[in-house]
């Protein structure tokens, strides 16, 4: 039996258990740190398109929990060495064609990154979007979950809303849309080629395309991925941003 339950955006009909076991939060804090666990080691591959260039990038990174990122660019060797570092919620970015150190405040975190769809805080995932948002199901099929995110009162955010389809069997996202806060959409990341790395299914691929620029986009491509290693402390360091 079905009943009609009000989630914030219009009567969905869904199956009230489901409301009830479902827990959104847990499930939005599950995708969101899909790439993260204990510790990891990547190589990524991004490719930026835009109306008048394109750039290709070799990208390498570290991560220690939620809290501790590093990602260095390896090539070009125009770009080489250009880094990246958060700490808890500090982040710095490194330029050493100027041998430059720069935090990044705040205000800055939803600027791109190297020219690229990609914000500062997608690199580092500084948000813990689980924290700062409430989580609606707008709808449900026998494949997805679609979860309506909408920003908690106080909370300082880029977004004005955050919508993802989860694919259920491997919980997985498939596509996460995001809005400004008119609700806009602003950009679509989708996701795809999926393989299972250790005991984790997650997709290899995302595609960001700005909505009011539909003939740009970035993609990144994980080329490796290994999951709980031992890393150096001093990975995390201001002196390791600089030296690698």
């Amino acid at each position: 039996m079905k009943k009609m339950l009000f989630f914030g955006l219009g009567f969905i009909g869904i199956t009230a258990s489901t409301a009830l076991a479902l827990d959104l939060t847990a499930l939005v804090r599950e995708i969101e740190g899909q790439y993260n666990g204990r510790s990891s080691l990547a190589t990524m591959q991004m490719e930026v398109s835009t109306a008048h260039w394109q750039r290709n990038l070799q990208l390498q990174a570290w991560s220690q929990g939620r809290d501790q990122f590093l990602v260095r660019i390896l090539e070009p060797p125009k770009e080489k060495g250009v880094a990246t570092l958060k700490i808890d919620k500090q982040v710095w970015n490194y330029l050493p064609r100027v041998e430059r150190t720069i935090k990044i405040p705040p205000s800055m975190m939803g600027g791109a990154w190297m020219g690229s769809h990609i914000t500062n805080n997608d690199l580092v995932k500084a948000a813990r979007i689980e924290e700062d948002y409430r989580f609606s199901l707008q709808k449900e099929d026998e494949q997805t979950w679609t979860i309506n995110g909408i920003p908690k009162p106080d909370a300082a955010v880029v977004w004005g809303k955050i919508v993802y389809q989860i694919e259920k069997k491997r919980r997985i996202p498939l596509v996460v849309d995001y809005y400004d806060e008119q609700e806009r959409k602003v950009r679509r990341i989708s996701f795809d080629q999926v393989e299972t790395i250790g005991n984790r299914t997650l997709p290899l691929r995302m595609t960001i395309v700005p909505q009011d620029k539909a003939d740009e986009r970035t993609v990144l491509t994980y080329q490796q991925l290994i999951f709980d290693l031992e890393l150096d402390p001093t990975v995390f360091s201001l002196g390791r941003l600089r030296t690698p």
